[in-house]
């Protein structure tokens, strides 16, 4: 069921400078810039390219070391690499004045996109991850768990975690999906983004509109520590998704897509 309905959109792909990036498209409109989580790929926003793209431009990208995209050369990299990383990607499809719509360690490079790019018109946050502020022993049971577990593992042992115990089979199935095509050192390397960043640091540098959101029944990133995110931006608001997860936007893709919406327009 996944995999026929992504077949409606392939990938795509960018060389600049000898290095890919991959991406899926849909639609026409003002650009929506959709940026996944540790555990993802632009796949995980396929009810977001299903249902956005008769308004929208929807562009969902693969992070280096995800899907087609290439891993970075450097073993340990920073949000800021994401971010200009997503710059050339933006750069190469001619895009102006975006919507970045992140969820979980998507959000920290989207913040540090903002704080050291232009043309962004909004950011919305999907139960952004903070951060570790450079205590990378906090990633190591991730990281052995990758090791022991593999790709096929962690779709068995932690994709349930991501939703919330009402979730719907085809939501799990999704999240599954994404978990099963992990690559190791992709995967690997955002870990040390999840160590290296510090979404509190990046915030108060972006100034325009912000939107956090988090499921009341997430797990992963709670909502207290939501809330204090959305305090840290100037311009930053927050919105409770009732009964859904970490990874809201399978869970709930009609509110969460009613929701980025709203706040495109």
């Amino acid at each position: 069921m996944i995999e026929q309905r992504l077949q409606c959109f392939e990938p795509r792909c960018v060389s600049v400078g000898g290095k890919a990036l991959s991406y899926r498209e849909a639609g026409d409109g003002p650009a929506l810039v959709l940026l996944h989580g540790i555990g993802s790929s632009s796949g995980s926003w396929l009810f977001q390219l299903e249902a956005l793209a008769p308004g929208f431009r929807v562009i969902a990208w693969d992070a280096p070391g995800y899907g087609g995209s290439d891993v970075f050369t450097t073993l340990q990299p920073q949000p800021l690499d994401y971010a200009r990383a997503l710059s050339v990607l933006l750069n190469a499809l001619q895009l102006r004045d975006v919507v970045l719509v992140a969820q979980s360690l998507g959000a920290l490079m989207a913040a540090a996109y903002v704080r050291h790019f232009s043309g962004v018109a909004g950011m919305l946050l999907i139960s952004p991850a903070l951060g570790y502020r450079g205590a990378h022993e906090r990633i190591r049971e991730r990281l052995r768990s990758l090791e022991e577990l593999g790709p096929q593992g962690l779709a068995e042992k932690r994709a349930a975690g991501m939703l919330s115990p009402d979730a719907a089979p085809l939501a799990l199935e999704l999240v599954q999906w994404s978990y099963r095509r992990i690559q190791p050192e992709g995967y690997r390397q955002a870990a040390y983004c999840l160590a290296n960043g510090n979404l509190r640091e990046d915030a108060p540098y972006c100034r325009g509109r912000v939107l956090v959101a988090c499921g009341s029944a997430d797990t992963v990133t709670p909502e207290p520590g939501c809330r204090e995110i959305a305090a840290a931006f100037p311009n930053g608001a927050y919105r409770t998704l009732p009964g859904l997860g970490h990874a809201s936007q399978i869970e709930g893709p009609a509110e969460v897509n009613e929701m980025i919406s709203r706040f495109a327009c």
